[in-house]
């Protein structure tokens, strides 16, 4: 999710900073919040952790649940960079109102991922008996802001919400990280251990099913914690961010633009928000 101003979307092929983040080696990109309880957790590894409660294929095990998904940024944010590089506040600073996202080598772009895997989430969250929200139902519109995506989730009172998105790192680099909330004094801090525990079920059911590292360059057990993200800052919701890798390394880029693993990506993501939901 290391993003590109809307104005430069023409030399993409740049590193940008993550969409409202910093990058690689910047304050925010690597530092990891003191251990608690359900970061120790963390430190165990995803087949270590209790598995989601088998259910009759017949059963509804999401039944009643909420979920919001946002995927990152929006396909025609370029066109319109006074409306995407407004500053908006997300309580520790002012923001972008949203960026263009980053791009695979080839222009494959952190919008179209997002929204790919994510109409597959919802296909199979569905089918599991969730009701489920889009912050974004296509990927030629521009926005919506980064306030406007955490209102969504907390207008919909979300039993869980996940932002969506693919990394713009240096492309050496690779690996997938999830992000959570830290306590700033707002109104995410009443689900900041929520949001960690949602995260770490995710994160586990991801490496599981993918079978993609942790991020080699961020984070501590693809775990990064941080306070300068609005969609995380004003969700009253418990809520992660998930960088499915780095579109920069070849590789991943190749994996991601595969239809059948971003399919994977989809189920991985579906088993850790039930896992969560459920324990």
């Amino acid at each position: 999710m290391r993003a590109l101003p809307a104005s430069a979307l023409v030399v993409c092929g740049l590193i940008a900073s993550a969409c409202g983040g910093t990058g690689t080696g910047g304050a925010a990109a690597g530092q990891a919040a003191p251990a608690t309880s359900a970061e120790q957790t963390a430190e165990q590894t995803p087949s270590e952790q209790t598995p989601a409660k088998q259910s009759p294929p017949d059963a509804k095990p999401m039944e009643g649940k909420v979920v919001v998904i946002d995927p990152g940024h929006n396909g025609g944010n370029y066109r319109d960079p006074a409306a995407v590089n407004r500053k908006v506040n997300v309580l520790t600073k002012w923001k972008p109102c949203d960026t263009t996202g980053t791009q695979t080598n080839s222009g494959y772009t952190e919008a179209a991922f997002s929204f790919d895997v994510s109409k597959r989430l919802v296909k199979i969250l569905e089918s599991r008996g969730a009701t489920v929200k889009l912050t974004r139902t296509s990927n030629d519109g521009v926005g919506p802001c980064i306030t406007q995506r955490a209102a969504i989730g907390n207008k919909a009172r979300a039993d869980a919400a996940i932002s969506i998105h693919g990394d713009g790192a240096a492309p050496a680099n690779h690996g997938f990280h999830v992000i959570m909330p830290k306590k700033i004094n707002g109104p995410v801090d009443k689900v900041v251990g929520a949001s960690s525990r949602l995260g770490i079920d995710v994160r586990n059911a991801f490496a599981k099913g993918t079978g993609l590292p942790y991020s080699t360059y961020i984070g501590r057990n693809a775990l990064d914690y941080r306070n300068d993200l609005g969609g995380l800052n004003l969700s009253t919701v418990p809520k992660i961010f998930i960088e499915c890798g780095n579109m920069r390394n070849a590789a991943e880029a190749a994996k991601f633009q595969d239809p059948g693993f971003r399919q994977k990506i989809a189920l991985a993501l579906a088993n850790g928000l039930q896992h969560y939901l459920e324990t």
